[in-house]
């Protein structure tokens, strides 16, 4: 397995095998994603086409899954989304706290003229979930909204969320910040930048976004400074760790080094008598 600074770490065999997972609650998982994905009742073939499965597997699967109210079985014989979705909806918000850091950063943008600012996640190996979304006070939008799934590969903050080194590669901090002119839709644009966690891991993308004739250089260029910040910000609530400039990394690593004792120092220090 290839970590992010590029090197290969072994496994012992038992931990792989625990990493592989289990093979019928994927299943279960992807006939959940499905209904999730649709936002609407789907029947069971269509549930089977969506997910790649037997019919019989996916009945069995639902049956579990209507058991613990995740899956409901309505009365014209399609199925939807249970009220158990929903519970795990609101403990998300309720453990993560992101509406309550993050939404009052994004109406300050609002509130300084920005374009609409949205938050993003990682939904899966190929795409991404825009959690939060105000819109912006211009009287022309873009049609990004909040439980949209995007496409990883596209877009400012997917560019962001594919990251694997988190620290900024040069001194200037704006280099953390992915723009996107036209790339998911052709008319619009946006410019993202990185929420860290307490670890220094990504926890998502804040992101601006509109019509991409309002993207011009000039304008770009006033969206850099206040979208960093946010992004600084959000950070710090969240009580994550904002990556250094390398500059700043050098002068503090250099400092440590005047300060900490060298080997002859401690090796020659006279006994106390």
């Amino acid at each position: 397995m290839s970590t992010a600074n590029g090197t290969r770490t072994q496994y012992t065999p038992g931990y792989a095998a625990n990493m592989g997972g289990v093979a019928a609650v994927d299943r279960a998982l992807s006939v959940v994603q499905a209904l999730e994905r649709a936002r609407e009742p789907l029947t069971l073939s269509a549930i089977a086409d969506a997910t790649g499965l037997y019919k019989s597997a996916v009945l069995r699967l639902l049956v579990s899954l209507e058991r613990c109210g995740l899956v409901l079985h309505r009365r014209d014989r399609a199925y939807v989304l249970g009220p158990y979705a929903l519970c795990l909806g609101k403990a998300y918000e309720d453990t993560t706290h992101i509406e309550e850091y993050l939404l009052p950063i994004m109406q300050a943008l609002v509130d300084r003229g920005s374009e609409s600012p949205s938050f993003h996640v990682v939904k899966d190996a190929k795409t991404r979930l825009c959690l939060l979304r105000i819109d912006s006070t211009h009287p022309t939008l873009d049609r990004v909204r909040a439980g949209d799934l995007l496409p990883l590969n596209k877009g400012a903050a997917g560019k962001v969320l594919r990251r694997v080194q988190p620290e900024p590669p040069s001194r200037d901090a704006h280099a953390l910040l992915a723009m996107s002119l036209g790339e998911r839709d052709p008319s619009c644009a946006a410019i993202a930048g990185p929420v860290y966690g307490p670890a220094g891991e990504l926890l998502g993308a804040l992101s601006l976004s509109g019509p991409l004739e309002r993207f011009t250089g000039k304008a770009l260029a006033k969206m850099k400074p206040p979208l960093l910040a946010a992004c600084r910000e959000a950070t710090r609530r969240v009580g994550g760790s904002w990556p250094a400039p390398s500059r700043e990394r050098r002068s503090a690593r250099l400092c440590r080094d005047r300060t900490r004792p060298t080997v002859a120092s401690r090796v020659l220090k006279p006994r106390a008598a």
